[in-house]
């Protein structure tokens, strides 16, 4: 069953295939890997796989549950521990619970240097953690040797430190290094000669390499050369006829081979990843340490004591004769060796978490083909349910410290959730995220505490997340998926001098951002590019792209579907009685709105064949009478001023389509759009598609004579036939629900812009596609998911413990390339006022008031209490005084609390105060925001 799991049942892995395609989930879904070691790194890596849907995995581990398995592995309870259960028993059923799709195994027989390894030939991958460096050679040997080669994955976490390593054999062809959506570019011309050249529309940047090839849509020709940004060359087009006109291009991915050696040809040279450019040693440093560390256990059967000084200082000396060994060799880092030696015992889940989510996707990588493997080494040194399992095995917010954990999220889980939200069960869809996050979190640690909430952190909501809540919190760790979201919440971290831990993911890319108070720039203080926007006339007649057809399908929905019935309601709450409203239009009165809302009333179907007879009306609309009316005001042969010709590329002239009940995208389109109308409130809904669609071209506003008789006739005939009741004034607007496949909403936009596509001669999307564009949905893994989650994690202690600004680490990676890249956060800017008065982004002033505080009285105490003459006080958008605004020097009398006129309950406002430059001639200057309290210092308002 699991080889088909992606047939079965498609909604589980929704999000991975927008990552991965369908060829690697079913390469997946037919592949079986070994897995030793159930320590915390171990489960790190099977939780990830076995939500991924491989068809089997075999978890392999020979020790028995310990008390420090507690704070590591999330699987392990105390009452493993108790029994002296092995690993192994004790986490297979947990894991098997994650997917029913995957068949999970375990082993507890011996691996070690006499173990026959014949048995790993029916594995396409072996994983080995918790495993000396002896026998890691020896199981990479064997599987470097076998044909085809067994692809091997060596992962170590001791500590402070952690380590991966790949061998994927001799040749590792990989189909898609990137994973990257290549773009069509639009051709401006191609030149008859040798070579010719091929210059992009709007001087576009190509971004083609040499060598790569390129398909060409309405010409042909394979990319040999390039010579800049904007054009490039192919063959011999001398002989072709001229260039007339249209034609794009699209980069053609082709494979990549890789070659891979084993640990024993590794080690003196190594390949490495370098995360952080800063310290462009830090990877052959650990990597020393890490093999001194291997030598230490040879010699000692044993790791280091925790904080034992002697073994630290046999460690250093290790860590030297082997630096000496190394071809590439980086200084000694004393420091680091010291400390690995005194950590070694131990695991710090975050860590393990973050190079899980990293080893995983690796061992991905060797089962799909997919996305460009690690060579071959990554070494490293100290989102939502990923992240509350970190906040569990870390200990945070225990019940005996006085600590919590409050989180809040007010979604339902869905199916998709479950194949990258760990903490999410079958029987848990359809209930609350959060409630289910912290029932399953207490599972892990019994000891934390955890308040959750249903509610969304927004404006609408400070009652509840007010100043007090943000005060009683040490920090805010976020997992949002929209840009306003972001900047709200770190608005009020800023407000209320909190540090702010933000991350993302969009498929096998992720990003963390550390903002603490006084150190750090915040979130608000960069912008990200805004989206581009499809331009009107593009998305109504001229589209090039399948993106344009998809989103114009989804305007559709939402004009139908969202925007006329609530038109519709807005109406009859003003009027709501059909009898009055035909009184006032036969006296002449002109209504607004009134003749599509009449429209919608008269001509609501009564019966399924009238849905059915609606949606054809509508395609007929759509898709042959919209391209006649193009065509006719645009003939083939129009040509613009200069004579070229109007229908040239991107332009695409529309081919009108006649119905055809054979065909099945007409069939689809009939058939699915009734679908979504006889789901609403008497069908009503199925109205809408009507629209327009006897008159087209007429303007709605204002009415015509005609249009005005026309709408009290059908006003008088919807009254006479069955009367209007109160239920018939009413619509049930609906919103697009891209996770329901019952619904018919993602086959409406589907059909709508599969047809469209084929109109204009655009290749179309299948359902998938169109469901993640129409949806905005961002593509999730859950390797991704849980690195991200890790390096939170690990920068969260750094907050918590006070370190300074050089520790932190902000960081952006992609899984899929992989690159890893550690950076400073930006420091904090200050602006100077003037003298040493100077302030940033996280300083505010503070003035105490009381009732009777005047707007001058405001201004005499910022003047004595910073030295600074105030010449503009600003309320949001409201200006409460400009002196060169008529009257504003009267309100220097009027109290704060009339000017402002606060809401019941607040306490302070923030006002935006300017003072004049040191020179004439410049502007005012802003200062930073002035907290203004209603009542004095220590009174409550």
């Amino acid at each position: 069953m699991a080889a088909d799991s992606m047939e079965i049942d498609d909604s589980l892995y929704s999000r991975q295939r927008y990552v991965l395609g369908d060829s690697a989930m079913h390469q997946m879904a037919q592949s079986s890997v070994f897995l030793s070691g159930m320590g915390g790194l171990g489960i790190e890596i099977a939780k990830n796989i076995v939500l991924a849907g491989v068809k089997v995995i075999t978890l392999h581990d020979t020790k028995q549950c310990e008390t420090l398995d507690l704070g590591s592995n999330f699987f392990i309870r105390k009452e493993d521990v108790l029994s002296q259960r092995k690993r192994v028993e004790a986490v297979c059923p947990r894991v098997a619970e994650l997917n029913p799709y995957v068949h999970v195994d375990m082993s507890s027989s011996a691996l070690d240097d006499n173990t026959d390894l014949s048995f790993l030939r029916k594995y396409q991958c072996v994983i080995l953690t918790e495993t000396r460096l002896r026998l890691q050679k020896r199981v990479n040997e064997f599987c470097h040797s076998q044909q085809p080669p067994i692809r091997f994955i060596g992962c170590d976490a001791y500590g402070i430190c952690v380590r991966v390593f790949c061998d994927f054999g001799e040749e590792f062809e990989v189909s898609d290094p990137t994973g990257e959506e290549p773009k069509e570019i639009f051709i401006q011309s191609i030149t008859q000669d040798n070579p010719g050249l091929v210059t992009c529309m709007d001087n576009q940047p190509h971004g083609l390499q040499t060598g790569q090839s390129v398909v060409f849509r309405e010409v042909y020709g394979t990319l040999i050369l390039w010579h800049n940004v904007q054009y490039f060359s192919i063959g011999d087009t001398s002989k072709l006829q001229p260039y007339a006109h249209g034609g794009y291009f699209v980069l053609v991915k082709t494979p990549k081979t890789y070659r891979f050696e084993t640990i024993e040809r590794q080690m003196c040279d190594p390949q490495v990843l370098t995360p952080d450019f800063s310290k462009p040693e830090a990877p052959l440093q650990i990597h020393a340490a890490m093999l001194a560390l291997d030598t230490f256990q040879e010699q000692h059967s044993r790791l280091p004591n925790i904080g034992c000084l002697q073994d630290a200082e046999v460690l250093l000396k290790l860590t030297e004769e082997v630096n000496a060994t190394l071809r590439n060799k980086a200084p000694l880092n004393a420091e680091l060796v010291c400390c690995l030696s005194k950590t070694a015992r131990g695991t710090l889940p975050p860590l393990t978490a973050a190079v899980g989510g990293l080893a995983s996707q690796e061992a991905l990588k060797a089962i799909t083909g997919k996305f460009a493997p690690l060579q071959q080494w990554v070494g490293c040194g100290a989102i939502g349910c990923e992240m509350l399992k970190n906040f569990a095995l870390l200990g945070v917010g225990l019940t005996q410290s006085s600590g919590e954990v409050c989180i809040t999220d007010p979604d339902l889980i869905e199916k998709s959730n479950l194949n990258r939200q760990f903490l999410f069960r079958p029987h848990h869809i359809q209930k609350p995220k959060s409630t289910t996050a912290a029932e399953a979190t207490r599972d892990i640690n019994p000891d934390l505490e955890v308040d959750a909430h249903l509610n969304k952190v927004c404006p609408a909501t400070e009652n509840i997340y007010s100043d007090t809540f943000y005060s009683r919190l040490n920090l805010v760790v976020t997992a949002l998926d929209n840009v306003e979201a972001r900047r709200y919440v770190d608005s009020r971290c800023v407000s209320n001098q909190r540090p702010l831990l933000d991350s993302g993911t969009m498929g096998t890319k992720g990003h963390t951002e550390i903002i603490v108070p006084n150190l750090t720039e915040s979130y608000n203080s960069h912008r990200d590019p805004p989206e581009e926007e499809i331009p009107f006339c593009t998305l109504k007649s001229f589209p090039s792209v399948i993106e344009h057809t998809i989103q114009w399908a989804r305007d559709k929905f939402e004009n139908a579907f969202v925007h006329k019935p609530s038109m519709y309601n807005s109406f009859w709450q003003t009027h709501s009685s059909a009898e009055v409203v035909l009184q006032r239009l036969q006296t002449g009165e002109s209504l607004e709105g009134s003749f599509q809302v009449i429209k919608l009333l008269s001509r609501r179907p009564s019966q399924w064949e009238q849905c059915i007879g609606l949606a054809r009306l509508k395609f007929e609309k759509y898709f042959k009478r919209k391209a006649l009316q193009l065509l006719h005001s645009f003939p083939l042969d129009t040509r613009l001023k200069d004579g070229s010709l109007f229908w040239q590329s991107p332009k695409r002239p529309p081919a009108p389509i006649d119905f055809d009940l054979k065909d099945s995208l007409h069939f689809t389109f009939i058939v699915k759009n009734p679908r979504i109308y006889s789901l609403t409130h008497y069908t009503f809904l199925s109205i809408r598609i009507y629209d327009a669609a006897k008159k087209p071209d007429k303007m709605k506003i204002p009415l015509t004579s005609e249009e005005e008789r026309e709408a009290i006739t059908q006003l008088e005939q919807a009254i006479a036939t069955d009367g209007v009741t109160p239920e018939s004034l009413q619509m049930s607007p609906l919103q697009f629900e891209k996770d329901d496949d019952s619904n018919g909403h993602v086959d409406f936009v589907t059909s709508a812009s599969a047809l469209r596509a084929r109109m204009y001669s655009i290749e179309p999307a299948d359902r998938l596609k169109t469901k993640r564009i129409a949806g905005k949905i961002i593509p999730a893994i859950a390797t991704a998911t849980a690195a991200v989650a890790g390096l939170v994690a690990l920068e969260l202690i750094k907050v918590t413990g006070g370190y300074r600004f050089e520790a932190f680490k902000n960081c952006f990676f992609n899984l899929a390339i992989p690159v890893v890249v550690l950076t400073e956060p930006a420091p904090v800017k200050r602006t100077l006022i003037r003298d040493n008065i100077n302030f940033s982004i996280w300083d505010f002033w503070t003035i105490f008031g009381h009732e009777d505080f005047t707007l001058s009285d405001f201004m005499n105490t910022v003047r004595e209490k910073y030295g600074i003459e105030p010449t503009m006080v600003v309320h949001g958008v409201k200006m409460l005084y400009v002196p060169v605004m008529p009257g504003h020097s009267k309100r220097l009398k009027l109290t704060m609390q009339k000017l402002i006129k606060p809401s019941v309950g607040r306490r302070y406002v923030d006002l935006t105060v300017s003072f004049p430059p040191e020179a004439d001639g410049d502007e005012d200057l802003p200062g930073p925001p002035v907290r203004y309290y209603f009542s004095r210092e220590g009174e409550t308002p």
